[in-house]
């Protein structure tokens, strides 16, 4: 009796709707990886990582991200979700012999395990993902040995890649939304992947660095690496519904709040406007109505007009100055700016700065750049996830150049960056006078270097982040009312982690460094140890960034 009902019992835990693990295409669940991938690294480049690196700035919600209140919150839950899944594509796929999926796999894995390492600092690796086998409770590998596991793993899938496509078994076919299923372009992707991460571990590990870049370098067939635009890893929005469109897409926010609270930076507004940057106006629109205030403007003067600027029909508030006198404020206190005002750094009061009329959250501030409306697009040309560009790979061999490593010439591949970034954003008629301009052309300095490569990030501020820590530039100033008088290196390891699995999670914590920064944003759920400003291994000893 007791054995018929177990029978019965196996037959109703088989999910005849479902998929089984056993007899599974990986085509299925790859999709979902390289999807939920893509969503996940916008979220962090033009999320809160564009607040702390001061690409943009919230007037509505402003703690995570202008202030780094991050309390905890943040969770690697959702990457470890992705890689369970890319775990199956890879078993499956070395079950059936499908090496190109091998070779996706491998690459996924290294990119997710990458960002992790960066993030948090050491984390669950060679024991992660082990929940079937009972290893429910995996130690933290050091930040170190990740970096190496996944340049060995790159190396292992330049191999696997470096067929053509009718070499392979088991089509891919749309399932690939990054490269339409060409091996040729995964494999630029898996060894620029590998430059990204050697320029990382190269104040720590330089002769490895050293080596493993001009490696690639000399020797472009058996590593090619993507050099044009036309070969960067995007990935575009289907536009269907909140979980396939650009983030904050107003055609799933009725009252478009969260596109209207993200307003331009000051720090990054000012950095491109003094530079003559074309691209300002492909990330931004111009204020609705600028200030204007007059010495000769009769008393009490506040009035809205149409005018004509440059050519363009555009409003203009005149004010007095006692208009302002009267509300606590001096005329250096305002920016009058015609074209583009961004919102300083962690301040208070947002959403009336400048005057804004408004003082809830995500206000209706005229007078304060908000992002270029195409950016209220749940999908276009332009609204794609930038995972790794050409742009980032020039900078990276022209920043290995400069250390004097055989990686080209620095200011060719400076020049390539930039002219590839242009090309990007749909700009590739006015490369020729922006770098002909003495703020613009190469000096030589890492510097200017890395400040170029800061504005090429937009939309992946995540990447600019990670070098800032490295290099100290840009040179970025927290703003009053952030939680610590500079910016953070790292993300806090989360509540439930330190409940679930305290003893491995305290021990990793014991392997970051103390800062005098340290205590700073510190709450009950964290310890001075696990603080935004303690710093990973990646970083100490360098004296940077601050």
């Amino acid at each position: 009796m007791f054995c018929g009902c177990k029978k019965q019992l196996e037959r109703l835990n088989q999910n005849p709707n479902g998929a089984d693990p056993s007899t599974t295409s990986p085509n299925l669940v790859l999709s979902t990886v390289l999807t939920t991938t893509g969503q996940q690294y916008v979220n962090l480049g033009y999320g809160d990582i564009a607040g702390v690196m001061q690409h943009t700035q919230n007037d509505g919600g402003t703690g995570p991200h202008n202030e780094y209140d991050w309390s905890g919150t943040n969770t690697w839950t959702p990457w470890y979700d992705i890689l369970r899944n890319n775990k199956y594509v890879y078993d499956r796929s070395v079950a059936l012999g499908f090496e190109f999926q091998q070779g996706i796999s491998l690459t996924m894995k290294s990119m997710i395990f990458g960002l992790i390492a960066d993030v948090w600092g050491d984390a669950p690796y060679s024991q992660a993902l082990e929940g079937d086998a009972g290893n429910t409770f995996p130690p933290y590998d050091s930040q170190q040995s990740i970096y190496r596991g996944i340049l060995a793993d790159l190396q292992k899938a330049n191999t696997l890649l470096a067929k053509p496509a009718n070499a392979y078994t088991g089509a891919i076919g749309t399932a690939d939304v990054y490269y339409n299923g060409n091996p040729a372009q995964w494999r630029k992707l898996a060894n620029s992947l590998a430059l990204r991460y050697y320029l990382r571990i190269s104040d720590k590990l330089p002769a490895i660095a050293k080596a493993g870049i001009e490696k690639i370098v000399a020797d472009p067939t058996t590593y090619p690496i993507i050099t044009s635009a036309n070969d960067d890893a995007l990935m575009g929005f289907a536009g269907n519904s909140v979980n396939d469109s650009w983030p904050n897409a107003v055609a799933y926010n009725s009252d478009s709040g969260h596109y209207r609270q993200t307003k331009m930076c000051a720090t990054f507004v000012k950095t491109l406007e003094s530079m003559n940057d074309p691209r300002l106006g492909v990330w931004a629109n111009k204020v609705q109505i600028f200030l204007h205030v007059q010495n000769n403007f009769p008393a009490r003067t506040d009035k809205i007009v149409d005018t004509i600027v440059g050519g363009e029909s555009r409003q203009v508030r005149y004010l007095s100055p006692d208009v302002l006198a009267a509300k606590g404020l001096t005329v250096n206190a305002i920016n009058q700016d015609p074209n583009y005002v961004g919102l300083p750094p962690a301040i208070q009061g947002g959403p009336v700065y400048n005057l804004g009329p408004d003082p809830s959250q995500g206000a209706h501030n005229p007078h304060v750049s908000w992002l270029n409306t195409i950016y209220t697009g749940a999908n276009g040309s332009l609204l794609k996830v930038r995972l790794l560009s050409a742009a980032e790979v020039h900078f990276i061999l022209a920043e290995a150049a400069l250390k004097g490593w055989a990686a080209g010439d620095a200011q060719t591949h400076y020049n390539a960056a930039i002219q590839a970034s242009f090309v990007a954003w749909g700009l590739a008629g006015a490369y020729s006078f922006y770098i002909a301009q003495p703020s613009v052309a190469f000096n030589g300095t890492l510097q200017q270097l890395i400040t170029q490569k800061w504005i090429a990030s937009w939309t992946a501020a995540t990447e600019s982040w990670f070098d800032w820590r490295r290099t100290g530039y840009p040179v970025l100033v927290s703003g009053p009312h952030a939680k610590c008088p500079v910016l953070p290196v790292r993300l806090y390891y989360m509540l439930d982690e330190r409940n679930l699995n305290w003893a491995n999670t305290e021990s990793a914590e014991n392997n970051l460094q103390l800062t005098s920064y340290s205590g700073y944003g510190a709450d009950a759920t964290n310890s001075y140890q696990n603080s935004a400003w303690s710093k990973p291994w990646v970083c100490q000893g360098t004296g940077k960034p601050w």
